[in-house]
């Protein structure tokens, strides 16, 4: 039946050339682990976007339940943790996912750097995982506040201060994220639409101008 479906696809598509092309494309026999060990670092920007893949399916998950107001926020975290059915496995996946996704694009970025894979001609692909960098900085900032517990809402009244600290604009870019002169319910729901909405379409964009990067520049060759 799939067979049958796939074919009937294809025929008016001609999809099989373009999964063609991907299959086929041949990878660099230095970031093959299995000729050398040392190509186990060229794994963390797989793992990276390994990782968001599972953040992005379980903040799907999460905001199925999840309640973006001050009143009820917190109490629908806490419903999400003891009460749906593996939710808090799924909470923990998202909550430490937040935290490793992190480190391995650190790790990645490092690898890059001291391979000198962000030399001509990957200028440009250096530059937008810089941006995806801060673009995942500001989905931990942003989903930090959303259990809207102590912790979170002080950690967020701090980070607040930092960037109200900012020569000439840390004002308004303290105003805009608090939505008012105070961290209360439109900060909650303005750094909920940031994390869901905003900054997932801005990473996939910027994802996309990466992944075509790589596909037409190659992976970059051991120093």
């Amino acid at each position: 039946m799939f067979k049958g479906m796939y074919n009937w696809i294809d025929e008016r598509l001609d999809v099989t050339p373009m999964w063609r092309d991907i299959a086929d494309h041949e990878v660099p026999e230095h970031v093959n682990p299995a000729h050398h060990f040392s190509a186990f670092v060229y794994c963390f920007g797989g793992l990276t976007f390994f990782i968001t893949v599972i953040q992005i399916l379980s903040g799907m998950f999460l905001t199925m339940y999840y309640v973006p107001d001050i009143i009820n926020a917190y109490y629908s975290v806490d419903y999400l943790q003891h009460q749906v059915a593996f939710g808090v496995i799924v909470r923990g996946m998202h909550h430490w996912g937040a935290s490793l996704v992190i480190v391995m694009m650190f790790l990645h970025t490092l690898r890059v750097f001291f391979t000198g894979s962000y030399k001509a001609p990957r200028e440009m692909n250096w530059v937008v995982g810089m941006l995806i960098f801060f673009v995942m900085l500001g989905l931990g900032f942003t989903g930090y506040l959303l259990p809207w517990d102590n912790k979170a809402y002080f950690a967020t009244k701090v980070g607040m201060e930092i960037a109200g600290s900012v020569p000439w604009i840390g004002g308004y870019i303290k105003e805009l994220l608090q939505g008012g002169t105070i961290v209360g319910a439109q900060t909650l729901t303005r750094f909920f639409a940031i994390h869901v909405f905003f900054l997932p379409g801005v990473l996939l964009t910027l994802l996309a101008a990466h992944f075509f990067m790589i596909r037409k520049q190659g992976i970059s060759g051991p120093l």
